[in-house]
């Protein structure tokens, strides 16, 4: 619960404690008075300034990096999500340890419990914290192979990537569009995991996948941490930003996510712009326009299924651009050629002849080759 919230404005930050004495007593005070036993800073702090600040202070103190832990550490669910926020965490910690509250006397050492060079608590600390990292990452490293593998055998299929600000609607939208029942819960950061499902229910898949959400100045450590993850977004086909158009600061939370996907290098992917929760939204269509510098937007609600079915065209349309139309006369005994055919083409019509089926078909045009030449060797 916030008791209460202080703006200070200072030209540089103090590099004691980063507030400077006088406010960090005034906060202090004022703590007292509405009964908080927490001070939060919205800022990154370095272990000395937090330190510093808890003692002119007289109470815990919490920066911005580690209350954005905290809540990856409630959300984390699959192992490879609760792998990664414990290296960040742990990351976080390890440079922190003399501030854990510990008793960090040196430990009696050498012959006869004589005082001698023993390890300090923290030292012992740090070594136990270093080895579970070490652990980590090896675990963690093991993870990453197995989710490369899955990867690879999705390599025939178009993907495309919801990404977006926090709290935009993505799981909901990835729910609303795939069938998918994943937890989309109104709370920051609910889905740490990508999550991939198929977006069309025939051959040739475009496989849709829904990532963590991005947030104004996210700690770098955090981003290092899921750079796995978000590299999916590297690799797709198409990247889907879903804007909430229905927050006040949509603006910013575009400006964000657009930073994120350059500095991970996704910059010349595709890009198509969703505006979700149409339903609760404030601002107007001509301000989006104006806002995205003219880029074509589709307008939508997750609870709108003749909205959803229309953006999931859109996705497919846009995430297989080079798919081309045609029809193929398949005789009944090319079995082989009609397994190829509905495992990799979108089959539009059928019409059944006496010796085989006339089929329209939608594929990439190498696809559509391939079985050109397979059905020219059949003859």
């Amino acid at each position: 619960v916030v008791a209460s919230y202080q703006t200070l404005r200072r030209a540089t930050a103090d590099p004691r404690t980063f507030v400077g004495r006088g406010a960090a007593r005034s906060m202090a005070e004022r703590a007292q008075e509405t009964g908080a036993n927490m001070l939060v800073i919205d800022a990154e702090l370095s272990p000395s300034q937090t330190r510093n600040l808890e003692d002119e202070a007289g109470m815990a103190v919490c920066d911005r990096e580690a209350v954005i832990l905290n809540v990856f550490l409630k959300h984390a669910r699959s192992k490879k999500a609760k792998i990664q926020v414990e290296i960040a965490h742990l990351e976080y910690l390890r440079p922190r340890i003399r501030g854990l509250g510990l008793d960090m006397d040196q430990q009696a050492g050498g012959l006869m419990n004589a005082r001698g060079p023993g390890e300090t608590a923290s030292e012992l600390l740090a070594r136990r914290l270093d080895g579970r990292l070490a652990e980590l990452r090896k675990q963690f490293a093991r993870v990453v192979s197995a989710g490369g593998t899955q990867r690879r055998r999705r390599t025939g299929c178009a993907r495309a990537v919801l990404v977006g600000y926090t709290n935009a609607g993505k799981t909901s939208l990835m729910n609303a569009l795939t069938g998918a029942e994943l937890s989309a819960r109104d709370v920051p950061f609910e889905t740490l995991d990508t999550t991939s499902r198929c977006l069309t229910r025939y051959g040739g898949d475009v496989v849709l996948s829904d990532t963590v959400g991005f947030i104004r100045r996210l700690p770098s450590r955090l981003v290092a941490s899921f750079e796995s993850t978000l590299a999916e977004i590297c690799e797709a086909s198409l990247v889907v930003v879903v804007i909430d158009a229905s927050d006040p600061e949509w603006e910013m939370h575009v400006a964000t996510t657009e930073a994120q996907i350059v500095r991970l290098g996704a910059g010349d992917v595709p890009r198509m712009y969703v505006f979700n929760k149409m339903d609760r939204a404030r601002a107007l269509p001509s301000r989006w326009a104006a806002a995205l510098d003219g880029q074509p937007f589709v307008a939508v609600s997750a609870h709108d299924p003749e909205g959803v079915a229309a953006l999931r065209a859109r996705i497919v349309s846009a995430a297989r651009p080079d798919d081309v139309r045609q029809k193929l006369f398949v005789p009944y005994a090319a079995t082989e050629v009609s397994a190829v055919l509905y495992a990799r083409c979108r089959v539009l019509g059928a019409e059944a002849f006496a010796q085989g089926q006339c089929l329209t078909v939608e594929a990439p045009r190498g696809v559509i080759d391939g079985l050109r030449q397979q059905l020219r060797r059949l003859r």
